[in-house]
Order: C-alpha cells, then sequence, then structure tokens
C-alpha cells in the first residue's frame, strides 16, 4: 500500500453549521442556558426546568408542544426566534435482522444528513465491558452471556464525514466536511429514542460514538452532548462508549474528565504493530500505538472498568495467528484491564480489502483466549443497508 499524508483538522474548530435563517434551536442548550433564555424573555428561571423537561424527557419537536407554557409565552419565544430545532430522521433503512440506519438532519431540514444506527439486541460490544462479571471462553458461551444480557444499541456520530483517513472505512471517503453542535451530536439520540418509545430507567440501552467522525478532533462539542444526554435526558455515562483512532491531546483531555459524566474509552487499535497500523490507519505516524496508551494510563478507572481495544480483521492483513499472539502480548504490556472487540472487516466499495477468510475470527479470539485477553466478537449489524461498522457513508442506494 502508499502511503499518504496525513490531514488532520484542528481539535475543538468551530461547529460550522450552515445557516438556518434567524431562528435559534433551544434543543442543546443544557439546564442554566435554558433558565438564561427564560429570564431574558422576562420570565422565572424555573421555567428553564420545564424547557429542560419538554425538550430531553417529553421529547417535543415544536414549541405548541411545551403544553406547561401558556400560549402567549410559546408565541413570545417564537417571535423572539427560537425553536425547538432537534434533527430529525429524515430517512430510514431497515435491515433484514431489524437494525435500523438513519438519514438524520439539522432543523429546518438545512446542512449534510449524517447517519445513526439503530441495533435492537445490540451488536456484542457491551460484552466484558464490566457490566457482565462472567469471561466466555468460547464463541457459544460468548453469545449466551450477551443474549442473557441484550439491549439495544444506538450508533452516533460526531462529524460529518471524518479527517482520520483510515484505509478501510466507507466514511474516510466522505473527507471531513465539517464538525457536529452538541446539539446535532445528542439530537440524534433522542431522535431514535422518540422513534422507539424508549423509556430511560427502564429499557436496557447503550450508547456508542462509533458513527461517522473522530470524536476526540471535535471534543468540546462531543463533552458538551455527553452532559446533556447524561444531566438532561438521564442516561448513564456507564452505558456510553467513545472510540477513537488515538487522538493523543483529545485521550490526555478525556483523562481529566470526573467519572460522573465520564464514557467508556474504546480505542481503535485494527493492527498488531505500528508497521502494520500506520499502513491501514496514517494516524499512527503521527500518534504510535505506545504513546497512544501512555495517555490511556492517565485515566482513572472505574471499578470494573475495561479500556476496549476494537480491532478489525482484515483479510491476510490483521488477521492472522501471529498478529493474534501479538495483540495479547500488547494487551499484558499496557498493564491495563482491557478486552478486545473483534470485528470481521464489512465490505464497502472502492476499498481493496477482503473479509477474513471462514474460521479465522473465531481462531484470532481463541489465540486471545488461550493467552489470558478477554475477548469478544461483534456480530455483523446491518451489512445489508449500509449500517455495519465502517459502511457509513450516507448512501441511500441499498
Amino acid at each position: 500500500m502508499t502511503s499518504k499524508p496525513i490531514h488532520l483538522v484542528q481539535i475543538d474548530a468551530e461547529p460550522n453549521v450552515p445557516d438556518q435563517g434567524s431562528l435559534r434551536p433551544l434543543f442543546g442548550l443544557d439546564a442554566a442556558s435554558l433558565a438564561a433564555v427564560m429570564v431574558e424573555m422576562g420570565e422565572p428561571a424555573w421555567r428553564g426546568r420545564q424547557l429542560v423537561e419538554a425538550l430531553y424527557r417529553q421529547r417535543v419537536t415544536s414549541l405548541s408542544d411545551i403544553t406547561t407554557f401558556s400560549k402567549q409565552l410559546r408565541e413570545k419565544l417564537n417571535a423572539a426566534g427560537w425553536e425547538i430545532g432537534r434533527p430529525s430522521i429524515a430517512q430510514i433503512f431497515r435491515s433484514a435482522d431489524g437494525t435500523e440506519r438513519y438519514l438524520v438532519q439539522g432543523s429546518g431540514g438545512a446542512g449534510e444528513t449524517v447517519e445513526a444506527v439503530w441495533m435492537p439486541e445490540g451488536d456484542g460490544g457491551e460484552a466484558g465491558d464490566g457490566s457482565l462479571s462472567d469471561v466466555a471462553t468460547s464463541e457459544t458461551e460468548q453469545m449466551s452471556l450477551t443474549a442473557s444480557r441484550s439491549r439495544a444499541t444506538i450508533c452516533v456520530s460526531s462529524q460529518v464525514g471524518c479527517a482520520v483517513n483510515c484505509q478501510f472505512c466507507l466514511t474516510a471517503k466522505l473527507g471531513f466536511q465539517r464538525n457536529l453542535s452538541a446539539g446535532e451530536i445528542a439530537g440524534q439520540v433522542v431522535a431514535v429514542l422518540a422513534r422507539h418509545g424508549v423509556e430511560i430507567g427502564r429499557d436496557r440501552l447503550n450508547i456508542v460514538f462509533m458513527g461517522m467522525g473522530e470524536p476526540f478532533l471535535n471534543y468540546d462539542n462531543f463533552m458538551a452532548a455527553v452532559r446533556l444526554l447524561v444531566e438532561e435526558v438521564g442516561l448513564s455515562p456507564q452505558r456510553m462508549t467513545v472510540s477513537t483512532s488515538g487522538i493523543v491531546p483529545g485521550i490526555e483531555r478525556f483523562a481529566g474528565e470526573p467519572a460522573e459524566v465520564r464514557p467508556k474509552l474504546a480505542i481503535s487499535l485494527n493492527a498488531p504493530n505500528d508497521e502494520v497500523r500506520a499502513e491501514v490507519m496514517p494516524i499512527n505516524r503521527k500518534w504510535p500505538i505506545e504513546a497512544v496508551l501512555d495517555a490511556v494510563r492517565k485515566i482513572k478507572l472505574r471499578s470494573r472498568e475495561r479500556i476496549t481495544f476494537e480491532y478489525v480483521l482484515l483479510g491476510d492483513v490483521t488477521d492472522r495467528p501471529e498478529h493474534a499472539a501479538e495483540v495479547a502480548r500488547l494487551a499484558r504490556r499496557t498493564k491495563l484491564p482491557v478486552k478486545v472487540n473483534l470485528i470481521a472487516w464489512n465490505p464497502g466499495p472502492g476499498i481493496e480489502y477482503t473479509m477474513p477468510a471462514s474460521g479465522r475470527v473465531e481462531e484470532f479470539r481463541a489465540v486471545l483466549a488461550a493467552e489470558g485477553i478477554p475477548a469478544y466478537v461483534r456480530k455483523p449489524r446491518g451489512r445489508d443497508i449500509f449500517a455495519a461498522c465502517g459502511q457509513l457513508k450516507r448512501t441511500v442506494e441499498t
């Protein structure tokens, strides 16, 4: 393979949201900001809590749906240029396995769509994340454990496109277009919750920030979205996982986040060593594996929490048994509680890799297990609708 230059956007670049006219979205503001809006409108600050309830718990999409406000107050908000402004689902693709892929659009139909995915039974990625105390010793046992504790998973995007340029990923074909705002990130989750009538506190749910984009290249907006989901929507950060390709400054900032709002961390490893990883993930030339691990070691993990290594198996490139042994040595060298999620590469047009041969994924997992490394196979969900890991490219023909 030919080495390609690394082009990265600045961490915390402005969201660069397209002009949506004079209307300002309420969705995306936290409780303090909503209270300030109400005070600005000449109303008591406690009305901000009513807005929080309406936006994030009742999931209203129109000012007229805020029944705790008088018609006069709703009209006053509209006259002042405010709208709910929650992102909406513009298009739905449904897989034979029940997975749904969504094109999600900003308020008023403005701006590019991004993708979110609903997996009604998850994909096994949560196994071994600290919520399951047992370690599966075979794929059959692993599937049984996961099924007994199954929960839905929502996968959301943090950017339109991606700047990291992983060679095996369809999203990379889009290039980087812009960062999403906190409201656009959290809005994907709330829109999907509303579609499926999810009841917070009753229904089992995971959120994974593993869609389009690199969350740690949009750090401030990503973490603001997490805080909205935790503090206003009511989701647990321990049921959230963020995946990074290895943006060291972002990981170091993440290490400083308080445990009550910090999601779990997954590192997209995808190769057994720096040489191979630099070929399939050019970002490795800027921040090699050991630099990434040094940053990860700064995180104060919660009880039973593990760092996840996400590992995409590319046929005859990263999927051989000797690669598995090398990954096991790397995992032990970290001196961190880690687990490995194995993902058979999901094909996409214009990408010149192949899927691993039959049985190769289980063989890889077995080598890791024999070396004492907890390893789990993530089930491919929604391949037929381009919803699986690495396939998100706003494809409209399936």
